[in-house]
This record gives structure tokens, sequence and C-alpha cells, in this order.
């Protein structure tokens, strides 16, 4: 408890005399709870006992879980930050996290999903209302390129089925308008005509698209959940997340000859060095298709 108490101390500091954002404070809380659940774990109870191997280690931890590279340098943010205050106020002797910045992270590249199990994923068995609603979402998050974040923000207002598109508010609050596939919009057609058997009698108002058995708007937990469930259930082993579907949507336009331009105004990108990490999982896949086809490479047995 001695390092929560730390914490505490720290998010009050920050809120009144560096008067950050209530959002910047919940993440710098989310972290540090995560990092010191890590440690307490690991029997380090007091930050004066945390050593540059045991924040190493951390980072390590997040990378194996499958935190993206931007989302540990948050972490570094947040923890540099945090050692920085105890020695400040001298609840510990020197700042340990001085020379994380040095450490390097694995750059990931994005994982994207092979069409033969993005097809299992899709193709799903519209039994019920939830069916419904869980096909509409996967086809429009798929075929529009959305975060999770946005998917789960999404009002009956946000879809034009007329013109065929879907506003977006983004990072930023950043509106953009994206394309619905054919296949999104029959799945969003289908799902609307039975949205009001998931609608509860004091939520008649809710404007939110998708809905939960509550009747309220689902939460990002509840989609991975959900996408957790599907890929169990059709025993795909690749370690999708839902990002993944953005990714996979992202490289299907690029090996279909989009432009990256195109492809940054369509996922929102405010910087096309961000989009340009697409084209080297095409590289990857054409270096795969060379060696695999290439005919010159046989061995003398093969000729």
């Amino acid at each position: 408890m001695l390092m929560k108490e730390d914490i505490k101390d720290y998010l009050t500091y920050i809120k009144l005399e560096k008067k950050l954002s209530k959002n910047t404070i919940t993440n710098y809380e989310f972290d540090l709870n995560s990092y010191v659940e890590y440690l307490e774990k690991k029997g380090i109870c007091k930050a004066s006992n945390i050593t540059i191997n045991d924040i190493q280690k951390y980072l390590e931890f997040l990378s194996k879980d499958g935190l993206n590279p931007r989302s540990i340098k948050r972490h570094i943010t947040t923890i540099k930050e945090w050692h920085k205050y105890l020695l400040r106020i001298k609840k510990v002797s020197s700042d340990v996290s001085l020379n994380i910045d040095s450490m390097k992270q694995d750059k990931k590249l994005p994982v994207v999903i092979p069409e033969s199990d993005m097809n299992k994923i899709l193709d799903i068995k519209l039994e019920n209302a939830f069916k419904y609603r869980d096909k509409a979402m996967l086809e429009l998050m798929y075929g529009s390129g959305l975060r999770v974040s946005e998917l789960v923000n999404l009002t009956i207002y946000s879809i034009d089925l007329e013109n065929d598109y879907v506003l977006i508010e983004g990072k930023g609050k950043k509106e953009r308008i994206v394309p619905i596939s054919k296949y999104a919009k029959k799945a969003i057609i289908d799902y609307l005509e039975i949205r009001n058997s998931l609608v509860k009698s004091k939520n008649k108002t809710l404007d939110k698209l998708f809905l939960n058995n509550h009747g309220k708007g689902i939460s990002r937990q509840g989609f991975n959940y959900i996408l957790k469930n599907i890929l169990e259930d059709n025993n795909i082993l690749i370690k999708a997340t839902p990002h993944s579907l953005r990714h996979t949507f992202a490289t299907d336009l690029l090996n279909g000859g989009a432009d990256l331009k195109s492809i940054q105004e369509l996922l929102g990108h405010s910087d096309i060095a961000t989009t340009k990490i697409y084209t080297h999982v095409l590289n990857n896949k054409l270096k795969d298709d060379y060696m695999k086809y290439n005919l010159r490479k046989k061995d003398k047995n093969g000729i």
C-alpha cells in the first residue's frame, strides 16, 4: 500500500500544481497502478527498492503482453515523471528511471489477419439480435478501418445509408467521413431492423448505435470480449485484437493498390509517417512470396 499512497499524492500534485487535464490524469493513474501492481507481484513494495532492471523488465512485460510501441512510450513518460516526483519529495535518494530513454523497444509490425481467418470472423450465424449486432460491428470496423473507441461512440445519426458513409469522431474530436462497404451496409440495415429489441424501456431515447444486453452503448471492453470469443470459437490462433481489424483494412487497401495518402485520410492519421508502417507489412509479404515462389531458389533436386 505504500506505493499506492505515493501514487495518490502524485495525482493530487499534478492536478493542483501542474493543472493537467482530467483525461491525462486518468491515463497517469492507470499507467502507475499497472506499474505498481506488477512491482508488488515481484515483491517490491517500496519505491526506494525499485531498480532500473525492474523498470526494464516491466517494459519487456508490456511488450510481450502485446502493447504497441506508442503505448509503451506513454508508460515510459509516466514512469519517468513519477520517479522524478519521488526524488523531488525525497521518497528516494536517486532517480533510477533517468536512463530508460535509451532502452530499445521492439517495433512490432501490426498484426494483420489472414483472409481465411477474416472470413471466419465475419461468418457469424445470425441466431439472435446480439449476433446481428456483432455482425454489423465487425463488418463496419473491418470495412471502414475504425478504431474500437470510434466504433463504440457511433450514434444512429453517424450512419448515412443513403450515401453509404459513416461520420467518425476520431482522436482530438477530429471528424472524418469514411465510406461503408456493401457488406457493412447490409449488416447495419439488418441490425437496425431488430435494434429496438435491445432497447430497454428506460433508455428509449438512447442514440448509441450499438447496444449491450443492458440496453446501453456497448463498451470497448464489451467489444474486446465479443471478438475474443469469436476467435476462440473459430479456433483462430493468431493474436488478433480489435486494432488488428483496422490494420487488416489498411493492409488490404495497400495490397489493392490504394495510395498512402488515401489510406492516411481513411484512417484519420495526422502524420503520414504513421501510415507508412503498412508499407513494411507489404514489403514483408512480398519478400515471403519471393522466397516461396522464386523458381531459382529451388535446390538442385528440385530443378
